[in-house]
């Protein structure tokens, strides 16, 4: 899949329309304005109000983060297996070292840089940031949520 611009480190974060500029602001601004409500009017039914918008509120948040560790998840499969296929047998026995998110890093590697950086990553304990900053060639992930 090709975007119109290249993916790299400083845009590959993703942003979802539907959630990050309508669900989220749409839900905070419901609960601030029905605790304001149930503040300055209180009577059960506006306490009730309050305590509905914190659960959609909530709800909407907990659904993100359900997806985005299912996703994790599989993105830390897949760069198992290919690290399997791609690194020499030192480097595949020591793939069980890396971090969740250093394996979510890893995805931005090309496979002709991948065991380089996997070596440097586990030598000096590289973040998923450093990771990422020291890869040459980006190869893009524009399947992420």
């Amino acid at each position: 899949m090709a975007d119109a611009k290249a993916q790299d480190f400083k845009n590959h974060a993703k942003f979802d329309p539907k959630f990050h500029f309508f669900l989220m602001p749409v839900a905070l601004a419901t609960f601030i304005w029905r605790v304001s409500v149930a503040v300055t009017h209180f009577d059960s039914e506006n306490a009730w109000l309050a305590i509905v918008s914190l659960a959609f509120l909530i709800a909407i948040f907990t659904t993100r983060n359900y997806s985005l560790k299912v996703q994790d998840r599989v993105i830390r499969l897949e760069e198992q297996l290919r690290m399997h296929r791609l690194l020499p047998q030192a480097l595949q026995a020591r793939i069980g070292e890396l971090s969740e998110k250093q394996l979510i890093a890893l995805r931005f590697a090309p496979d002709a840089e991948l065991a380089g950086l996997v070596e440097k990553t586990l030598a000096g304990n590289w973040d998923n940031k450093t990771i990422k900053q020291n890869i040459v060639k980006w190869r893009a992930d524009y399947f992420r949520v």
